[in-house]
């Protein structure tokens, strides 16, 4: 495969461009991220030695040379980093181990038919059984059941006859899905408490109960007997009939040993693909009337984290959390989808007299193209399910975002965090139409420009966001947010809301702070502090503390989805050294990011 390609041949995506950098090439990557002339470069560059006699000493002799990469390399920080957190997972040594074992030379049988050479011995002994007690003993040890058992066992590994032969070519395929004989019924046994779940459902085909699914790490799946596509037709010599729920409740309040009788599928099964996602909803299955067994349900919580083990069933999958715990069934994104996009959403109810609820509005729907201006419109109707993430090691962000209700402490905030470390902070310079003070110089506060130049960047879509006050444009652009970046610092953000859309991307790696507003007597409180203390001069009426309590509600109904963290400013002092131990643990836990930003 050239290098500079990925396993289809194709260059890079520019999103993985933007996330690794353009000329930062990545020491180990998914397929997708492989290629650039400055990795072809390092390959010419430098050769890492490593002699090692097993995997586990040779990748340890990896570790132990990257830090002493040549700078010919090119290699980045976050490159190293990722391959660092790959080399030392727990699974990647387990999967070096698995292939050093397979590439051991294999035991091979020297015969097959260890029984008739038995026999043949027998034979000769039998001419000498009389004249030697040794002879005599040795026959009598060839013949015992036991070590007759013994051969007969080895033989047939040897000659591998318990391996089922592949389907004659020349058969009709339509004929391995005929039903199976009645003599390939086998008993399966099983030993549980009464009241114990087993981890599987049912569902009814043919008139006949077979197994609908296996939940990952329950009992069933723990002891591997029972596969899905299973008849189950008889509990304990009783038979089950037609019955899913009845069936279920007997298995439920079985104790002991439990016998089951059942008809094998011999279906191949399949390795799931690992996959990680943040549901943006709360579930609880106990309330589900379309779950087809509530206590196989997995209860979950807006910006949990699962792990989704089986994607089989359309409507219903198989996960469990990341944390650990037994898995459960959730609604698919499907299944999510439809059931959403029934429930209008609150924004869409208009009051109407005489009714508690409200009625729909009857306005007719119009068609539009996605416009920028419109984005409050367009988040209204969006239905968040569930986001695919994927675990990445510390790595640093580009950009802190802090997003907040007006007059909650944001640029209060980023100014102290700023101000804390210069080195590893710094925000834009915002532009303006408007004409510099005689006391204001070009790039001190403002970075001024003419309206027409603007206006005109505006429409290029070179402007994260921007606004008219007083008859004049305000704007904050994009190039200025790569320029802080490209000096290796964290550019500090306070942007409306809208704005996060825009960065949320492989280029800018945003971590979201949502600043939310105190209760409303906390609030007025910190104003009258404020007030005496000489920080500020602006004394909130009640209805500017009301408005800035519901503006950080709606703010975190309509955009909650987006943020990393929450922080609650009822004191600033220790709201910034929260902010400072977040921005602090990035650099040395784990990370679960969106997962268009590495693959």
């Amino acid at each position: 495969m050239p290098v500079g390609t990925d396993s289809s041949g194709r260059k890079p995506r520019q999103a993985e461009q933007d996330f690794w950098g353009p000329d930062l090439p990545c020491l180990f990557r998914p397929s997708t991220l492989w290629g650039s002339s400055t990795w072809e470069r390092a390959l010419a560059d430098f050769t890492m030695p490593v002699a090692a006699t097993n995997s586990e000493t040779a990748m340890q002799q990896v570790l132990d040379n990257l830090g002493s990469l040549p700078n010919a390399t090119g290699a980045a920080e976050l490159d190293l980093i990722f391959l660092r957190g790959i080399m030392e997972s727990p699974i990647v040594r387990s999967l070096a181990k698995a292939h050093e074992r397979l590439e051991e030379t294999k035991l091979e049988a020297v015969r097959d038919n260890n029984l008739e050479l038995v026999q043949e011995i027998l034979r000769d002994l039998a001419q000498l059984a009389e004249q030697s007690s040794t002879a005599a003993e040795l026959a009598r040890i060839l013949q015992e059941p036991h070590f007759q058992s013994l051969l007969e066992t080895h033989d047939s590994v040897a000659s591998k006859t318990y391996e089922t032969p592949p389907p004659s070519p020349g058969l009709d395929p339509t004929f391995s899905n005929q039903p199976v004989p009645p003599d390939a019924v086998r008993m399966v046994g099983i030993r549980k408490t009464a009241g114990e779940h087993l981890g599987v459902t049912f569902r009814v085909e043919g008139g006949e109960l077979v197994i609908a699914r296996i939940l990952h790490g329950g009992m069933v799946a723990q002891q591997g007997l029972l596969h899905v596509g299973d008849i189950i037709k008889e509990v304990n010599g009783q038979p089950v009939g037609s019955d899913p729920r009845a069936l279920q409740e007997l298995l439920r309040s079985a104790s002991g040993s439990v016998i089951l009788k059942i008809l094998p599928s011999y279906q191949e099964p399949h390795l799931p693909r690992q996959v990680f996602v943040k549901c943006h909803f709360d579930y609880d299955p106990t309330r589900d009337s379309l779950i087809p067994c509530k206590e196989a349900g997995l209860r979950f919580s807006a910006g949990d984290l699962l792990q989704i083990v089986n994607q089989d069933d359309a409507n219903w999958w198989q996960a469990c959390h990341v944390e650990g715990g037994s898995a459960g069934l959730i609604p698919s994104q499907l299944l999510e989808e439809k059931r959403k996009a029934f429930v209008k959403r609150d924004l869409e109810l208009t009051p109407t007299s005489g009714t508690l609820c409200g009625s729909l509005s009857g306005k007719k729907k119009k068609r539009m193209m996605y416009l920028t201006t419109k984005n409050a419109e367009f988040d209204r109707h969006e239905l968040l399910i569930y986001e695919e993430v994927a675990r990445m090691p510390p790595f640093r962000r580009k950009t802190l975002v802090l997003i907040g209700a007006q007059g909650v402490g944001r640029r209060s905030l980023k100014n102290k965090l700023i101000m804390w470390d210069p080195d590893r902070y710094g925000t834009t310079v915002p532009y303006t139409s408007r004409r510099p003070k005689d006391s204001e110089r070009e790039g001190q506060g403002y970075s001024f420009v003419s309206r027409a130049e603007m206006e005109a960047d505006i429409r290029a879509g070179r402007y994260l966001e921007h606004g008219e006050y007083e008859g004049n444009l305000y704007g904050t652009r994009i190039d200025s947010i790569r320029g802080v970046v490209a000096t290796g610092r964290v550019c500090v953000l306070d942007v409306n809301p809208q704005a996060v859309k825009v960065l949320r991307t492989a280029e800018f790696v945003p971590y979201v702070v949502f600043i939310e507003a105190p209760d409303f007597e906390t609030l007025r409180a910190m104003n009258r502090a404020a007030l005496e203390s000489g920080v500020s001069t602006k004394q909130l009426t009640e209805a500017d503390l009301r408005r800035t309590v519901e503006e950080s509600s709606r703010i975190q109904r309509g955009y909650g989805h987006y943020f990393d963290l929450c922080l609650v400013n009822s004191n600033l002092e220790r709201t910034f050294r929260e902010l400072q131990a977040a921005m602090e643990k990035l650099r040395t836990e784990p990370q679960w990011v969106p997962v268009s930003w590495v693959y």
